[in-house]
């Protein structure tokens, strides 16, 4: 397990991610990264278009899809 510090970085705050993580990671200076809210935390994985492509899909089917998934919820 690693842990990383919060840092300011211009008005913001970040985490410097170390050659290892970027490594395991598959990103470099410039990539993209998704962010995922998790019940253990947040997953930080390498942006993939098909991925974001499906997730964008998903959203919408249950932005259309709203009520019927409230009733099936129940």
């Amino acid at each position: 397990m690693k842990t990383l510090s919060v840092r300011k970085i211009g008005n913001s705050l970040g985490v410097i991610l170390g050659k290892e993580v970027l490594a395991e990671l598959g990103i470099a200076e410039g990539d993209t990264l998704f962010v995922v809210r998790t019940q253990d935390g947040i997953h930080l994985t390498a942006y993939d278009p098909d991925f974001a492509e499906a997730l964008e899909a998903g959203r919408d089917y249950m932005r259309r899809h709203r009520n019927a998934l409230r009733e099936l919820a129940r």
